[in-house]
């Protein structure tokens, strides 16, 4: 994620150009043409309540707009179900009584006017064209720093330590090359079509092994394999997957342990070897089977030098945590 002086949530830097949506992904999306924008929703429109707090249709209005027309809807729902959790969240600290400074809040507005300006910007039109009051603007960096302040308070340099000593893959800069096979639908009908999908390139491969000479070595069996699976994998990638990706055989090129995949997908594809393929593996894109295709190992790292990557990550799991945990009891009414 792009950082920026003031740490305004990401969503509201979306409607600046500013930064990504920070969802992450296990499906690479085509880069597609700017979104005419549509027109803004009424100012008291709601778009959905949170144990009785709205979140404004406008707040997802200053997202969207810049998605392509055909993505917005999809990109709605993303985003909403992301800003349900940020209320979640920012209510549960209150209720922790988790306190931040009016001049903090002031110190983040300065830093923003300035990188604003330096952008040759102005802060009172930006604020006006993202039909945004200052004081929500003032809400949205309150919750962040309360959340920010709640996640030092529990990422002490022990907890830290013990995340990178256990997830060195997570830091160094370790790297997989990896195809995929996404199949959406029931579960257990995507499972039974991925099972026998995996059986076909296994008997693809036992086919192919067959045919060489019986004196061929050991490294003349490996690089068939490898050969034999990877097209067969591709091939049928393009036939049968549901990922844009089918039209390059499923190939999703490099990605880190972190920060690019959802982490059911990028935890599977760091457990395999070069040419081997993994079990079905779920996430909220559907079932998928990975094929690893090169590995890239990283280089040691201090944790001195990587402390905020780390914490980020802690912050991360923390708060799916704390989400999986109040969604549950939560009234969201959309």
């Amino acid at each position: 994620m792009l950082r920026v002086c003031c740490r305004v949530l990401p969503v509201l830097l979306l409607g600046l150009g500013l930064a990504s949506a920070t969802a992450q992904e296990a499906i690479p999306r085509p880069a597609a043409a700017p979104a005419a924008a549509p027109p803004p929703p009424p100012a008291n429109a709601v778009a959905a309540t949170v144990n009785g707090q709205a979140i404004p249709e406008l707040a997802l209005f200053r997202a969207t707009r810049v998605v392509p027309e055909a993505k917005r809807a999809e990109a709605r729902a993303e985003i909403l179900n992301y800003l349900i959790d940020n209320v979640l969240l920012d209510q549960h600290l209150r209720q922790q009584k988790v306190e931040v400074d009016a001049k903090a809040v002031d110190a983040e507005i300065a830093k923003m006017r300035e990188q604003l300006k330096g952008a040759n910007q102005d802060y009172d039109k930006v604020l006006k064209d993202m039909f945004l009051t200052e004081a929500e603007l003032r809400e949205h960096i309150t919750a962040e720093l309360r959340w920010d302040k709640y996640v030092s308070a529990q990422a002490g340099d022990a907890v830290l330590r013990d995340l990178f000593s256990k997830n060195p893959e997570m830091f160094d800069g370790s790297m997989v090359h990896a195809r995929h096979i996404l199949v959406t639908g029931p579960a257990d009908a995507a499972k039974a079509q991925l099972g026998q999908l995996r059986t076909q390139l296994e008997t693809a491969v036992t086919q192919a092994l067959a045919k060489l000479p019986p004196n061929a070595d050991n490294l003349a069996r490996q690089k068939e394999r490898a050969r034999v699976l990877d097209e067969s994998f591709a091939a049928v990638a393009k036939q049968h997957s549901a990922c844009p990706s089918k039209e390059q055989g499923g190939d999703i090129g490099w990605f880190p342990r972190t920060g690019s995949m959802v982490e059911p997908f990028a935890k599977a594809a760091f457990a395999l070897k070069p040419y081997e393929l993994s079990d079905v593996v779920p996430t909220t894109f559907g079932h998928h089977l990975i094929l690893c295709v090169e590995r890239r190992a990283g280089k040691e790292v201090k944790f001195e030098d990587v402390r905020e990557m780390v914490k980020d990550l802690y912050a991360a799991r923390m708060r799916e945590a704390l989400v999986a945990q109040l969604r549950p009891a939560a009234k969201i009414t959309k």
